[in-house]
């Protein structure tokens, strides 16, 4: 796989492939860094767009295994992306460390909870809704995923994403599996997918590696890169996944393989950055 750390930042792993895990295209185009857990730099014709920030050594009782990001190079976006009002996604702290200029994206019902963050602009998305970030259009898209924020009743929605410009990404935020998910896109380049989180099992309101790459077959991507994986452990939990931190992705490539081959499945490491070019 080729990939570059980010600046200041420590990869949680190098992932060497198994045989089933395809190499990423060398050619230019799209350029994307995983920052950790569901936090990604999506740079596409010009515009930078942030998912989820999660940029904090701790959060609660979790901690971050691995190094830091560098915050100079990922504050400076266009739009920051909000998928929902869990605090792992929607994580105050982290907002406050990026540049307030961003156009701040979050799903209806939310605004509320970070109108005090003093972001020049806050706007609301419903599913279905439609945004102009310079050259790309921002496309709000549904989840199946609870939307409490504890300790607060629900509120809010879920969303995904999909980035349309010279190629198209579907970036999930956090979702089980659910039938409507062929209708998310006609020409999918990419699949961002959540496939894991910081404990040893998931709920069904999450994706797993097999619900994932069941997620292929109906999505169709050209390409997919696993996140929400490897970034967070509660406390005692590094020791037991320790030797075992790339399991949840290469899981995946192998499911992939067998459930959706026509799909390439690249792994990129924590904090690194990858170019998604045309096959």
């Amino acid at each position: 796989m080729t990939s570059r750390g980010l600046a200041g930042t420590l990869c949680l792993v190098s992932v060497e492939h198994d045989s089933d895990v395809r190499s990423p295209s060398p050619e230019p185009g799209v350029v994307l860094t995983y920052v950790g857990h569901a936090t990604v730099l999506i740079e596409m014709d010009g515009a930078r767009v942030l998912t989820d920030p999660l940029l904090r050594h701790n959060l609660g009782p979790l901690l971050r295994y691995g190094g830091m990001p560098d915050l100079e190079a990922i504050s400076k976006v266009d739009a920051i992306l909000i998928s929902h009002a869990h605090i792992d996604h929607l994580d105050l702290g982290s907002l406050r460390r990026l540049d307030r200029s961003a156009r701040l994206l979050v799903p209806a019902g939310s605004a509320k909870t970070v109108k005090r963050l003093g972001f020049a602009s806050v706007e609301e998305l419903e599913v279905g809704d439609s945004v102009e970030v310079g050259a790309v259009t921002l496309r709000a898209t549904p989840a199946d995923h609870p939307t409490k924020r504890y300790p607060h009743k629900a509120f809010g929605v879920s969303m995904g994403l999909v980035v349309d410009g010279s190629q198209s990404i579907y970036f999930a935020g956090d979702t089980g599996l659910f039938s409507d998910m062929d209708e998310i896109g006609e020409r999918l380049d990419l699949a961002l997918l959540p496939i894991s989180g910081w404990g040893l099992t998931l709920p069904e309101d999450h994706l797993n590696p097999l619900t994932a790459a069941e997620a292929l077959k109906l999505l169709r991507p050209r390409r997919a890169v696993p996140i929400h994986w490897g970034t967070y452990f509660a406390p005692g939990l590094p020791q037991v996944w320790r030797g075992r931190e790339t399991q949840p992705p290469r899981d995946f490539a192998r499911h992939a393989a067998k459930l959706a081959p026509e799909v390439a499945v690249d792994i990129v490491p924590v904090g690194g950055t990858w170019e998604l070019g045309r096959d």
